[in-house]
Formats: C-alpha cells, structure tokens, sequence
C-alpha cells in the first residue's frame, strides 16, 4: 500500500535537512581554512614589515656610511692636490647633514686648525682647484655607456700664479690618465707653462673672418735639438 502524503513529506524534509547541513558544513569548513590561509599571510606580512624597517634602517646606516668613506675619500685627494699645486699646509674638509635620506654637504679648508671659507682668499684659486677635482669625482659617477669621460675646463688657472700652472696641469693629466679622462683646457697663460705635462698643446690664432686656428705648439726643447 502506497505512502500517504503527509508519510512523503515527513520522509522528504529531514532528507533536505541533512542534504543542507551537508552545504553548511562543506562551506564552513571552507570559510575556516581560507580564514587560516588568510591569517597565516596576516602574520608573514607583519613579520615582513618588521624586518623591512629594520632592512631600511640597517641600508640606510651603511648608506651614510659608504657615503661617509666618499667624502673622507675626496677630503684626501683633494688636499693632496691643493697642497701639490699651492704647497701651503690646507686640508680639505667635509660636513655632511642627512634630511629625508638625501645629503647636504658644505666643504671648507682648515688651516692650522682655523677654518676658512674655500670661496674666500687665495684669489680663487683654491675654489678653482677644488672645482676640477668635485668635476671628475662627479664624472666618474655617470654610466660610460651613455656619458663619454670628457671635460673641458676652461681657464681653471686663471688665479694661480704661472709658477703654480705646471702643477695644476700635471694633476690634472694624472687625474686623467688613472680615471680615464680626456681633458681639454683652456688657458690665457704662456702655452710654454703646459709643455712639459700635457699630451698636446694648441694656440688658437684669430683668422679674423676665417675663425679661429688652432696652432700646435711644439715642444722647444725638440725644436733647440734640431
């Protein structure tokens, strides 16, 4: 004899009932393990961050540092050049202050324990001599393969007394040489003064409206041996 229909029903609802709680529970169970997922990746990124500020704080500190061994770097070159071409006892000096991870820095001379203005006394020629060193550091910072290693300096001898030229000129020709330069200067003193360190001397002879010349200066000494 066939069910009745409320028999059907009482059989069908506890079916869905289990059929429901079968989805609830898959779906829970799902919920529960993208919520640990998500939790364990909460934790990675907060572990993350910690170590990424103390990463940036430990790059920054050897930033300084490096940054520091440049200037001492450029402090010991330098005075070795003001002190080859202008033979006083004046070292160069660096101060450096850091401000939103950049670098300001302010070069000053001490003489005999004074400090001195590089831009004041010595008739610029310590500000000149400093300019051509600052300028190759600089240089030497650029990629080769953009930027050739070529600097002109025009008239960076203009305050030196002639005596002190050949010396400007034979760091200058080191200089290019070890960094692997090519220097053109250009300067109003007596082309003689070059002779003996530059590669190649010229005298540029005004043409009037034909331009300018340029007149290679031979070396006296071959010309007297001649």
């Amino acid at each position: 004899m066939p069910p009745k229909m409320s028999e059907t029903k009482n059989i069908i609802a506890p079916t869905r009932l289990r059929q429901a709680f079968t989805r609830l529970s898959a779906w829970q169970e799902q919920t529960r393990r993208e919520a640990d997922q998500l939790d364990r990746r909460l934790t990675e990124l907060r572990r993350y961050l910690a170590l990424s500020d103390k990463v940036a704080a430990a790059l920054e500190t050897l930033n300084q540092q490096l940054f520091r061994e440049l200037l001492d770097l450029i402090e010991n070159k330098l005075t070795i050049a003001l002190q080859e071409v202008l033979e006083q006892p004046i070292e160069l000096k660096a101060d450096v202050d850091w401000k939103r991870n950049a670098a300001s820095v302010e070069f000053w001379v001490e003489r005999n324990g004074n400090r001195e203005d590089i831009l004041k006394g010595q008739g610029g020629s310590v500000a000149n001599i400093l300019s051509v060193g600052l300028r190759m550091f600089a240089l030497t910072t650029l990629d080769e393969t953009v930027h050739r290693r070529f600097l002109v300096l025009d008239e960076q001898d203009c305050w030196l007394h002639p005596d002190l030229v050949p010396r400007l000129v034979k760091i200058v020709h080191d200089a290019g040489n070890a960094l692997g330069f090519q220097v053109l200067m250009v300067s109003h003193h007596d082309p003689d003064l070059f002779q003996q360190y530059a590669d190649r001397v010229y005298r540029l002879i005004s043409k009037g409206e034909q331009g300018v010349y340029a007149e290679p200066v031979e070396d006296r000494a071959v010309e007297e041996d001649s």
